[in-house]
């Protein structure tokens, strides 16, 4: 892993492992490599994980304590679409069959290459979102000016703070300038699928993030909202 350039697209990973040893060398390398990293030992823990973090993507070992990889896919599939990587021992083809007909989108068999397991996981990354594009250190946007390597913003001039759910929000928007973000689309990739129906929620995120980004919050220029649809963050503002 060390020799691989870092990361283009800084995903949250959840690496599931109940051996201590792989767990730490997944963290440390893919940290290295740019991704956000966080890991559970044992079944139970990930799924704590899972709904405390909403990761982008699950790394899943299949032989675990408490609960087993297969039963915590069957248990995520109930509510969410993440991809997810079976990592596992079990390297019979019955096994791989198994994990792929209950919903993982890949599977690897323990030892594996760590070179590959990175491949894959853009592989994996580039299939479930393929529309979203490489994410540039730097973004100007009329007024805005979003430093994605630095997690800066500045509005006309000025460094403004976010919260990490704000940067999210406005990263998504930024992102996609432009063009219209549903409501659904924003609920589920900044917090997940079970806020996807929550529309009053996302409404009052996006009051707060107009409030730091809008010159006049209650007549936008930068956020503008689509009635019914979604939002639109305009590439130049009038």
């Amino acid at each position: 892993m060390a020799g691989r350039k870092q990361s283009l697209k800084k995903y949250r990973l959840l690496v599931v492992d109940d051996e201590i040893r792989i767990l730490n060398f997944l963290r440390s390398n893919l940290r290295a490599l740019g991704y956000e990293v966080v890991t559970a030992n044992n079944g139970l823990e990930a799924l704590e994980q899972f709904h405390a973090t909403q990761p982008d993507l699950i790394l899943l070992d299949i032989l675990m304590p408490k609960m087993s990889g297969f039963d915590v896919l069957k248990e995520i599939r109930g509510f969410s679409k993440v991809p997810v990587i079976f990592l596992s021992a079990k390297g019979s083809e019955s096994d791989k069959i198994a994990g792929l007909d209950m919903g993982a989108d890949d599977y690897m068999p323990k030892p594996f290459n760590p070179d590959e397991l990175v491949s894959r996981i853009e592989a994996v990354m580039r299939r479930f979102r393929p529309n979203v594009a490489i994410i540039p250190d730097e973004l100007s946007l009329g007024d805005i000016t979003i430093d994605f390597k630095a997690h800066k913003v500045m509005v006309r001039g000025n460094i403004i703070y976010l919260t990490r759910l704000e940067w999210l929000l406005l990263s998504e928007l930024a992102l996609n300038a432009d063009h219209l973000m549903s409501y659904e689309d924003l609920l589920v990739r900044v917090w997940g699928a079970e806020y996807r129906d929550d529309v009053q929620f996302l409404r009052t995120w996006i009051s707060r993030l107009r409030r730091k980004i809008e010159e006049k919050p209650d007549d936008p220029q930068i956020i503008l909202t689509v009635t019914k649809m979604g939002y639109i963050l305009k590439r130049s503002q009038p």
